[in-house]
């Protein structure tokens, strides 16, 4: 769920109050809204106040992932953990939202520009005029809601389990794929394989908005890249934002196109068509002196099971192109090779696959690029 927060101050400090917003983050749908005066504070406080609301809220209707959307850049920065929290009011405030965060699979920080939190700002106006009236009060569910209640929650010693329809078991390993930003030969739209092109200015922006966007993903222990220059330069952004070393791994670089490289899907096709159109329609058929897609796929395969060994139960970005990521997505939904022409990833796109212990696992987002509007 989305929660959109907001709070604050007639004097800073002076008459306070706060906002809150839970969203349906698919389709927008106000979920509840809670809004109240708190007498005399700071906006600080008053902010702080708003996200643990809505944080409160989420949690009542059965959320397990949340993105706290918040115009405040203070608090996004001290709960993602790059700013310290030195005023004595701040701090307990901040520990009772990291013990509420606890209780989801997963908690995200977003600052917005404050044109975009117009619905928490409203509220936390409401809860201030309302405070001068003397009903200092307004909590709202908006929309009817599903009977959550026959759906076991996660407890605390447990609070990565999955949704129990799935049936699997112990906490997963999340990993976040995300693809390099543009180069020439990605702009070109040529077989782009070990050859090893530099970003691009537009690949530049692309991977400093990826990181800003990973930034928020304060439980990630690891970066790890495939050793090619346009990955490890967008690996090298993320690991800038996330305070983190980028790791490599050999097994997460592209296909071998062999002599296709850099040669456009047409080009290759008119200069080896009947080896062309076999490639396409059979994934244990190599290029010629390069890889096949299955080749590619088990040498994938085994980087994701060491990762899932070094890396249990934690949350690891991995960085990399488009072959070795759809060979991720295909592991984690149990698929066929087919997945390879059906499925779009663009530039600097974020998905997510979770793999549990027990050998099931969970795609839980495919060629987000919200980041890069």
């Amino acid at each position: 769920m989305l929660v959109e927060a907001d709070g604050g101050s007639r004097g800073n400090p002076g008459p306070a109050g706060y906002g809150a917003v839970v969203k349906d983050p698919g389709t927008g749908e106000v979920l509840a809204e809670r809004a109240e005066g708190i007498g005399e504070a700071t906006n600080n406080v008053a902010e702080y106040q708003g996200l643990l609301a809505g944080l409160r809220a989420a949690a009542e209707l059965g959320a397990t992932e949340v993105e706290c959307r918040l115009d405040s850049k203070l608090v996004v920065e001290q709960l993602a953990g790059r700013w310290k929290i030195k005023h004595p009011a701040l701090q307990p405030l901040a520990r009772e939202a990291q013990r509420l965060a606890a209780g989801f699979d997963w908690v995200g920080y977003t600052w917005i520009p404050r044109e975009r939190n117009t619905d928490a700002d409203r509220l936390a106006n409401e809860a201030m005029d309302a405070q001068a009236s003397g009903t200092p009060r307004i909590e709202r569910a908006d929309s009817p809601l599903p009977d959550l209640t026959a759906v076991p929650q996660p407890d605390s010693a447990t609070q990565a389990a999955p949704p129990s329809w799935t049936g699997a078991k112990g906490t997963p390993t999340r990993l976040i794929l995300l693809r390099h930003g543009q180069t020439e030969m990605s702009a070109q739209r040529r077989y782009s394989g070990l050859g090893d092109p530099q970003l691009t200015e537009i690949g530049r922006r692309q991977a400093a908005a990826a990181a800003k966007r990973l930034s928020s993903f304060t439980e990630v222990s690891a970066v790890i890249a495939s050793p090619l220059t346009r990955t490890r330069q967008t690996a090298q952004a993320v690991g800038d934002a996330l305070g983190l070393a980028p790791e490599i791994s050999q097994g997460l670089v592209e296909t071998n196109f062999g002599a296709w490289e850099g040669l456009t899907f047409t080009e290759a096709a008119r200069r080896d068509p009947a080896l062309h159109a076999r490639w396409l329609a059979d994934p244990t058929v190599p290029t010629p002196g390069g890889e096949s897609f299955d080749q590619v796929h088990r040498r994938v395969a085994r980087a994701r099971d060491e990762v899932l060994a070094a890396r249990a139960g934690q949350t690891v970005v991995l960085v990399s192109h488009v072959t070795p990521i759809k060979s991720l997505l295909r592991l984690a939904l149990d698929v066929g090779p087919q997945l390879l022409f059906r499925l779009h990833l663009d530039l600097a796109s974020i998905s997510i696959a979770e793999f549990y212990p027990d050998g099931n696992a969970s795609v839980r987002l495919v060629n987000d690029t919200a980041h890069l509007d």
